[in-house]
């Protein structure tokens, strides 16, 4: 950094629990602080998914910490940044794992911005105790077990002559015992328990990475905790939860028991339109890899879409066949100083319900949705009303299938294609999505739309067919309809679900099913 100068108001920090891993466990104040930080200073334990919030012209800095003496920054260097971008004049957020004040060392950094007379604030987070045992499906307290817990630290601070953690007392002091960062000292906790008085059979349980996908949970007892721990390879970050309200988990674990936990599955719908989908998926537990395939760009001129608007009086239908198609319609209406208003004379058919949902946002109801939504539904359809001598408008992709257009002018139909927006590939993810693949480490890719696959197969970028069954071997693939599956199919890949009707929501439900029951049945078909 730049040597400040005097001049400069001093800013404020922000001390914020970014919770145990789960983005979606911050608090709506820590949000709002993310979405106004200027320097954003955090943790390894923060889920790098609440990023996203942050301004792009935001300063990032990884401070992150990790077991041994793996440390990007020392404690005092990031007290210190602290105070530096805070005399810079800069809104500094420091996203903490957990909560701030629970064996975060956020009262130290505190200190520090009080020595140098920095505003601040703290905002708490779920620590990672109580997120622990909730995931893990073991109520730290009970009435009918236990009406007392501790939280102690299992790793003090170095240097220290004398341990603050009196293992005499705390041994039978509390019902359940949860130990941060103890599982280096696994050993010693274990002996310091048992030693004083806790019974050897006690349950004890061990979570890793909690509230993310990657939860893993070890169930034992104090005399066989260690042997487990070490059998299963358990690594920090993980809590010790020790007591009696462990052997709950048998009926109350709701995490791990998800349909699709620990599967990661790969979404390739465009940044915009993939949050319902993963939220879907992970809703059932699943992680999920976005790896956009589809990059959606404005023309570089609309004057043959401008000329259409002119006259769309003159058209008996305006045909809509994805939600892009109308974004991109509406977007070019408004800036030409028009409005649903001057729809009022065609008929508008959307290709599904959720295309039909999307133009209610500009106060369109659709006229006609076809029961197959598929270009080839909504050809049907339209053919039952007839077409002979109407005037169509079909806005769509640059690049986009003929059927619809060839079919309704094969009828008779004047159809209109005009071009409202481009699909691209996106750059920046082969490197990534291929490291994916190549280490086995992908059960799913869904596709929902023809784009998607070409551009996946672009990306992959495949040498040879031999190569891309080679990269894709072990992974399942999900197509939302047949038209999706037959593009899949043509570049000589399989498809394992497909739901019989074609929305987000039906493919979501098919790839529950599909890993419930290990093969097809109700609600999915393989091709």
């Amino acid at each position: 950094m730049e040597p400040q100068t005097k001049s400069i108001k001093p800013g404020k920090v922000y001390l914020v629990g970014a919770g145990p891993g789960d983005p979606g466990l911050i608090t709506l104040r820590g949000k709002y602080l993310l979405e106004r930080a200027e320097v954003v200073v955090y943790d390894y334990l923060a889920s790098p998914k609440l990023l996203k919030y942050v301004p792009e012209d935001a300063t990032l800095i990884y401070a992150g910490k990790k077991g041994g003496s793996r440390h990007t920054h020392t404690q005092e260097e990031i007290s210190q940044m602290l105070v530096d971008w805070s005399l810079a004049g800069k809104t500094v957020v420091r996203l903490k794992g957990g909560d701030p004040f629970i064996f975060g060392r956020g009262g130290e950094e505190a200190e520090e911005l009080v020595k140098a007379g920095i505003s601040f604030e703290v905002v708490p987070g779920v620590t990672s105790a109580t997120a622990a045992a909730t995931y893990a499906g073991i109520p730290i307290t009970h009435r009918d077990y236990t009406a007392s817990v501790s939280f102690i630290t299992g790793h003090e601070g170095a240097g220290k002559e004398h341990s603050n953690v009196d293992w005499s007392r705390l041994a039978t002091g509390a019902g359940t015992l949860v130990i941060y960062m103890g599982i280096k000292n696994l050993p010693t906790i274990v002996d310091n328990l048992i030693r004083y008085g806790r019974d050897p059979k006690t349950p004890v349980a061990v979570v890793r990475w909690a509230s993310t996908p990657e939860q893993h949970t070890v169930v034992a007892t104090l005399e066989t905790i260690v042997d487990q721990v070490e059998a299963e390879a358990i690594k920090p970050p993980a809590l010790i939860i020790v007591g009696e309200v462990v052997a709950l988990r048998d009926t109350l674990d709701w995490f791990e028991k998800r349909p699709l936990f620990g599967k990661r599955i790969v979404v390739t719908r465009t940044r915009e339109q993939a949050s319902e989908l993963v939220a879907s998926l992970e809703g059932y537990g699943a992680e999920c890899l976005e790896y956009s395939t589809i990059q959606v760009e404005h023309l570089e001129s609309y004057a043959v879409l401008d000329e259409e608007l002119e006259r769309l009086n003159e058209y008996h239908w305006i045909l809509f066949s994805s939600i892009n198609a109308v974004q991109y319609f509406f977007e070019r209406l408004y800036a030409k100083g028009l409005d649903a208003r001057n729809l009022k004379g065609p008929d508008v058919a959307a290709v599904g319900r959720a295309t039909a949902d999307f133009l209610l946002r500009y106060g369109i109801v659709a006229d006609l949705i076809p029961a197959i939504y598929t270009a080839e539904g909504l050809a049907e359809s339209l053919l039952d009303f007839g077409v002979e001598g109407r005037n169509v408008l079909i806005p769509r992709a640059v690049k986009a299938r003929e059927f619809l257009p060839e079919t309704l002018r094969g009828a008779g139909a004047q159809v209109t294609v005009v071009p409202v927006y481009q699909n691209v590939p996106p750059q920046g993810c082969k490197d990534e999505l291929r490291a994916e693949l190549e280490g086995g480490k992908v059960d799913m890719i869904t596709f929902t739309s023809s784009s998607t696959v070409t551009h996946f197969l672009t990306i992959v970028d495949a040498a040879s067919q031999e190569e891309l069954l080679g990269l894709l071997k072990g992974v399942k693939i999900a197509a939302i309809g047949p038209v999706t599956a037959k593009t899949i199919t043509d570049n000589g890949l399989t498809v394992d679900v497909q739901p019989e009707k074609f929305t987000l929501a039906d493919m979501v439900n098919a790839i529950v099913h599909y890993y419930e029951k290990g093969e097809p049945g109700a609600g999915q078909a393989s091709v």
